[in-house]
């Protein structure tokens, strides 16, 4: 019998019943969508700032950096079982993107002077992906023929792709070709690039170098533990997180999130407040109806919980649908923010249902009103 009641609720107010329930699906099709989200957004902002280049940086500690030369440089000695690449593999973490050593050196083309910088150039794609190439980058950490040029450095010098160029510090000469011109937008495109081997050549200083640094995915917490276990495992040296892209990182997280839950809760306000206006109208409507299940012995208890299963019902069905659309809708703002669909979290599903029951609950507390309903007046047609 409670479920035949129900089911004619239901068909008799479709009209009304059709409202709550395009606010309940369109709710819980933003709301689902907004979750999916917040719940994917951390990998994909690290992904994002990824592009920004390394986050972690290992040198020498600034008390250390007193003499010239080989005194404020790294041992690497040899880079495959060195200090700095045992420790990273004894920190071993699955978030390194990529890492490389980096030497810098003031060497002289042309008689002037410029700033070369050994490094394994196979990694820079990985470490500044960003940066614009007029050429190609160079795939092999081995190639010691080639060299990358910035964009400062190839007009200052007239240096375009397939371009040679003769490098020499104090005793020592290198040459390479240029491979291709580089624009970072930076400082880099002041120097010059070559393989380590090349700069360590120049230096004179084999299996040396100035810094590594690291491009280590996760938030800006996972980033500093990282930087902590790497500390731990390299106490004579200074490792440190980059702030500049690890606080903005974490702050940016933070105002994501802070305007995804404001948004959510401001949904779940207005989605109650349409639920709230269409059970107004149907108390008004339904008195008749009250008013004769009470005269049959109806309670008023049974009768609010007949009109509550109804609002539930409402509530589950909405937040169903809305959970399918919401899922399409987090997908397309994944494309339009990150050029990536978002990862659809089936979690989200029973939490927005649940979410919505509440709000449809929420939103009929005018059908309390119809308890204050008497029998003797509704049946006189009062």
């Amino acid at each position: 019998m409670f479920a035949r009641l129900l089911w004619k609720l239901l068909r008799g107010s479709r009209g009304r019943l059709a409202v709550a329930m395009i606010g309940l699906i369109s709710g819980a099709a933003v709301i689902s969508a907004l979750l999916n989200l917040e719940l994917d957004i951390g990998r994909k902002l690290s992904q994002e700032f990824r592009s920004l280049g390394a986050n972690i940086v290992i040198a020498p500690k600034p008390s250390a950096q007193t003499g010239a030369g080989a005194a404020s440089l790294l041992s690497e000695n040899p880079i495959e079982s060195g200090e700095i690449a045992r420790g990273l593999a004894a920190v071993n973490s699955p978030d390194v993107a990529a890492s490389a050593p980096y030497l810098y050196i003031v060497a002289h083309l042309a008689n002037v002077p410029v700033v070369v910088v050994g490094t394994w150039l196979d990694q820079t794609p990985k470490l500044d992906p960003t940066w614009k190439l007029d050429g190609e980058w160079i795939a092999s950490r081995d190639d010691n023929q080639h060299c990358l040029v910035g964009r400062n450095a190839a007009r200052q010098f007239h240096l375009a792709s397939a371009s040679q160029l003769d490098l020499t510090y104090l005793a020592q000469n290198a040459s390479c070709t240029v491979a291709a011109v580089f624009d970072s937008g930076g400082a880099e495109d002041n120097q010059i690039l070559v393989n380590l081997p090349v700069a360590q050549h120049l230096a004179g200083i084999q299996g040396a170098i100035s810094l590594w640094q690291l491009s280590v995915a996760g938030s800006s917490q996972a980033i500093a533990k990282y930087a902590q276990r790497l500390q731990t495992q390299f106490p004579s040296l200074d490792v440190r997180p980059i702030p500049q892209v690890t606080q903005a990182e974490g702050d940016l997280m933070g105002r994501i999130r802070l305007l995804i839950v404001a948004t959510i809760v401001l949904i779940l306000v207005l989605t109650a407040l349409c639920v709230l206006a269409t059970m107004a109208a149907l108390a008004m409507e339904r008195r008749a109806d009250v008013g004769l299940m009470k005269a049959l012995g109806g309670s008023i208890s049974r009768v609010l919980r007949l009109f509550l299963a109804e609002v539930g019902v409402l509530g589950a069905v909405g937040g169903l649908l809305g959970c399918a659309l919401g899922l399409l809708l987090s997908r397309w703002m994944g494309q339009r923010v990150f050029a990536a669909s978002i990862s659809p979290r089936w979690e989200v599903f029973p939490l927005t249902i649940i979410l919505m029951i509440a709000v449809a609950l929420a939103g009929a507390l005018p059908l309390r009103l119809l308890g204050r309903i008497k029998p003797a007046v509704i049946l006189r047609g009062e």
